[in-house]
């Protein structure tokens, strides 16, 4: 009786470990992989992505699926054999409209977009990016007419990173931040962070987060940390996950862009075994995983408790913050200022920047705006979203990796995340209502464990809203939490 459901796993670990294999490959191109490696990388890339996508869109997994939706449908829904059948027949059935030479080449343009995207930042040349942008979007738009769509040709895109949701509930949600931000910002007090600037050695600042990155909850030997140009985070496993980040040596940044790939990382860390080498090893969606490293980045990262413990550390590594009082520091990591990179930007003010990109990525795709306009257009939106004018195209429209490896779609999740992190982080609190405690004492692996169990360990098998849902009581994405968070954050800078 069990036989097509073991058939199907074994396809369906076969299929992962293709994937996972391809994913070593992507890890080493954007940290290790000398540049001159690029074009061979990319042909390894199409090839691998090709022979996955065929072996996943066989006509034999529609037979196996047919044969053990009759095995699980009495078990409960968030099992892992009937959670596994439903999950991998959405994805079947999505897969099988791309063909198989249009996913190996759009794997193929991702991988040279990359280098590209590099060399096209370090010199602010957006003209020698522009052919590779012009290719994935391109791509994408081919790919946008292998699917159906109710609202918006971006959706089949948006949908790629949040399964089921909508381009029009993405409009509604930006609809309610935008405004609600823009006068947060414009209210936001000056705030003195210029001891954050200055001589901060990358070596010690890679010290100081690999010590802060052992106390989240990572077992001694599944993680690792690299140095790269744009900080990402990526799993073969859940015992072997990947953490890069940036260190500049002149600020900072690199302790909360570091939080905030480990926070990605706890998510694929945390993912139950029996998950592993099939269609539920992952998350529910971008957003939600998004809301993951926003939540150490910042709930954790940028909260008063978690400086009570570590903020003595820190000027012992850094001795030109001795002088430095424990509430300045806060208010300067808390402070609301507008500012040029998204990543770089502040919880009030990051959101804008998600909102300009999630606007020129439709237009991009509808073809409303030309592609070789995108610096200008950038620029004008900069300046109305933010107030900022933009010096340089490296500032600007190539500060992002993301449009080099064709990630269109992607950018809505980080705000996305923003606003699923506040609504999590209500039942995290009455969930453990010594959390403030246990941070100031330096005692992470509670808040860590709560997650894992609570979340992390569901991989794929349940929705994005049955996982809000679930966790909440409520499937839908609710900015109320967040602004709330935020306007609190920014009258307590004006106390």
């Amino acid at each position: 009786m069990a036989a097509p459901l073991d058939d199907l796993r074994t396809r369906l670990a076969e299929v992962s470990d293709l994937s996972r294999a391809a994913g070593v490959l992507g890890w080493d191109q954007r940290v290790t992989m000398p540049p001159r490696g690029t074009e061979a990388r990319a042909s390894q890339l199409s090839t691998l992505s090709r022979i996955a996508h065929e072996r996943f869109t066989d006509d034999e997994i529609g037979r196996l699926l047919d044969a053990s939706e009759p095995l699980v449908e009495s078990l409960p829904y968030d099992s892992d054999d009937r959670s596994l059948v439903r999950v991998t027949r959405r994805d079947w059935e999505k897969a099988r409209r791309v063909p198989n030479d249009l996913r190996a080449e759009m794997t193929l343009q991702a991988a040279r977009g990359h280098h590209a995207w590099v060399e096209a930042r370090r010199t602010n040349d957006f003209a020698s990016f522009l052919p590779y942008l012009r290719a994935n979007v391109e791509l994408k738009r081919r790919y946008v007419e292998c699917f159906e769509w109710s609202d918006s040709p971006y959706t089949p895109l948006l949908d790629d990173y949040e399964p089921g949701m909508l381009t029009t509930e993405v409009r509604e949600v930006f609809a309610t931040l935008r405004p609600a931000l823009g006068e947060l910002v414009a209210v936001a007090p000056d705030v003195d962070a210029s001891f954050l600037e200055g001589d901060f050695p990358p070596e010690a600042q890679r010290a100081f987060a690999e010590r802060v990155l052992a106390t989240l909850g990572f077992e001694e030997g599944a993680w690792r940390l690299d140095p790269t140009a744009h900080p990402f985070c990526t799993s073969f496993s859940n015992r072997d996950v990947r953490l890069t980040t940036r260190y500049r040596a002149e600020d900072l940044e690199s302790i909360w862009s570091t939080m905030h790939e480990a926070g990605h990382g706890l998510y694929a860390h945390g993912i139950a075994d029996s998950l592993l080498r099939s269609t539920l090893h992952g998350a529910p969606s971008l957003g939600i995983n998004e809301s993951q490293s926003r939540t150490w980045e910042n709930l954790v990262g940028r909260s008063r408790p978690f400086w009570e413990h570590w903020y003595g550390p820190l000027q012992e590594t850094f001795p030109r913050l001795r002088d430095v009082e424990l509430d300045a520091f806060v208010r300067a990591i808390n402070r609301a200022e507008p500012g040029l990179i998204r990543v770089d930007a502040d919880e009030t003010t990051y959101s804008l920047h998600i909102i300009l990109r999630f606007e020129l990525e439709q237009e991009m795709i509808e073809g409303k705006v030309a592609l070789e306009d995108l610096p200008e257009t950038w620029n004008a939106r900069m300046q109305e979203l933010l107030g900022i004018d933009v010096p340089d195209d490296a500032h600007g429209v190539l500060q992002d990796v993301h449009w080099s490896g064709g990630g269109i779609g992607y950018f809505p999740t980080y705000a996305l995340g923003n606003v699923i992190s506040l609504q999590l982080w209500k039942v995290v609190r009455r969930a453990l209502p010594d959390l403030d405690a246990q941070l100031a004492g330096g005692d992470l692996l509670p808040l860590s464990d709560w997650l894992r169990d609570n979340l992390y360990a569901l991989g794929r098998k349940l929705t994005p809203k049955e996982t809000i849902e679930r966790l909440t009581g409520s499937p839908e994405i609710d900015p109320a939490p967040y602004l709330g968070y935020l306007s609190d954050k920014v009258t307590a800078l004006e106390a």
